[in-house]
């Protein structure tokens, strides 16, 4: 069982670390170590983390500068609460204590930072900036939508790329603990990644005559990152505390009034703290 969560622990500019109870590095502070250094030294990676890392330092790069954007997406959807989505730079996990309990606001801190990995990532290959991803290879020749028939073009996001290597990397760990808190993590990562490709929108330019636009040209893009944001923190609203069933493969609703959670609703094993009370050690002000 999780002393602590083996969450997402993100370097500012340089790439991503799990930890564990065990671990009692200042990680925030390492961000100036090359990539090769970081793979081999960082505590609590599983040996497939610990590859990706060695194989893919710019993707790592790529996810660890993006650490900013899902971070203040966070604290911009809970600037009115008491829970703000605060971080504690002498924490080795960002976030202290908080981590500890199985609670909705840290199935919302899952959920999210699963999100700005695909986004990030999704958002690097669009742009250029990895040499092992570019824009979706399979959005070619013609297609329909409700407007009538229009030719691919431009550059849409791979999202499905970024989607498979945040589940290859960010789920690792989990999929090898496989216990309660390990199938609440998979299932908010989950969610967060799905939340990212519901906003996925197509963006068409005309060609014709005089405006006429008798051909469009379109692509796939993403949202800007607010949209997912939003629907995850209505996601938080609603979320489903769960208990794990029986056979240890998947969730039941913990009380009997409670709903059956889908695929796209955040889980919880646990209530909340009481954040009225002040305790900078978990993350309460």
């Amino acid at each position: 069982m999780h002393l602590l969560p083996s969450g997402i622990c993100f370097f500012l500019s340089v790439a991503i670390c799990w930890l564990t109870a065990e671990v009692d590095a200042s990680w925030w502070y390492m961000s100036t170590l090359g990539s090769q250094v970081m793979c081999d030294n960082i505590p609590g990676l599983v040996n497939k983390q610990r590859q990706l890392c060695r194989q893919h330092p710019k993707v790592m790069q790529a996810i660890g500068a993006g650490m900013k954007d899902w971070i203040s997406e966070c604290q911009h959807q809970f600037r009115n609460h008491r829970w703000n989505c605060n971080t504690t730079a002498r924490d080795h996990n960002l976030f202290g204590r908080l981590l500890l309990r199985s609670s909705r606001e840290v199935a919302f801190v899952y959920a999210i930072s699963s999100a700005g990995v695909v986004y990030t990532l999704a958002q690097a290959c669009s742009q250029g900036e990895l040499d092992s991803c570019s824009c979706d290879p399979t959005k070619k020749g013609s297609s329909q939508d409700a407007k009538g028939t229009f030719n691919w073009g431009g550059c849409s996001d791979h999202v499905e790329h970024a989607m498979r290597f945040s589940q290859a990397f960010v789920d690792a760990k989990e999929r090898k603990e496989r216990d309660a808190r390990a199938l609440m993590n998979l299932h908010n990562n989950r969610a967060g990644r799905k939340a990212v490709k519901r906003f996925m929108t197509l963006e068409c330019k005309c060609h014709g005559v005089s405006g006429s636009c008798s051909i469009r040209t379109c692509w796939l893009s993403m949202a800007d990152f607010r949209r997912t944001g939003d629907y995850l923190r209505k996601r938080y609203s609603g979320a489903v505390q769960v208990a794990v069933n029986q056979y240890g493969t998947g969730f039941t609703a913990a009380h009997t009034h409670f709903k059956r959670p889908s695929k796209n609703d955040l889980v919880y094993l646990e209530d909340s703290p009481d954040y009225c009370i002040r305790d900078h050690e978990s993350g309460k002000q």
